[in-house]
């Protein structure tokens, strides 16, 4: 099947498995002889493998260790099962520092009213200059921290 089939029957759109053939992370597919890419079933069914390992929030990297896994008939579950927690754990973190910065941003939002004045205090701490009291954004996660006298 062409590349606009495969994409059909693998919720892979035709783009994405054209950077996933550039970036190793599936071989290159078969040529027509007039050149055009040929995927077989079996293809599809790793381009699936791969849509629902992105569809769970797994990087690149992990699908790419996923694939081997996958691929290796000897392999222990326990090899799974750990890139899985591994990748929970990270989820649960992330979880909790959006969840941080929600609320801090409810905070900010709650201490105002709203009205049709130009001037927004929720805007104006955000331009002010780092104050211990206030809301810290904190650069390399994004997280917020509120942090008291």
């Amino acid at each position: 099947m062409n590349i606009g089939q495969a994409a059909k029957a693998s919720g892979v759109s035709a783009k994405m498995i054209r950077y996933y053939e550039q970036n190793g992370l599936i071989p290159p597919a078969d040529r027509t002889t007039s050149g055009y890419r040929d995927y077989s079933e079996s293809d599809v069914h790793e381009l699936r493998f791969i849509r629902r390992a992105r569809d769970l929030g797994f990087s690149i990297a992990e699908i790419v260790e996923l694939l081997g896994l996958w691929r290796d008939r000897s392999r222990q579950s326990a090899d799974v099962k750990r890139l899985a927690e591994n990748h929970v754990a990270a989820m649960e973190i992330k979880i909790r520092e959006m969840q941080e910065m929600a609320n801090a941003l409810k905070e900010l939002a709650s201490c105002y009213h709203g009205d049709d004045r130009p001037d927004c205090p929720i805007i104006e701490r955000l331009e002010a200059p780092l104050v211990r009291d206030a809301v810290e954004i904190i650069p390399r996660t994004g997280a917020v921290r509120r942090t008291r006298r």
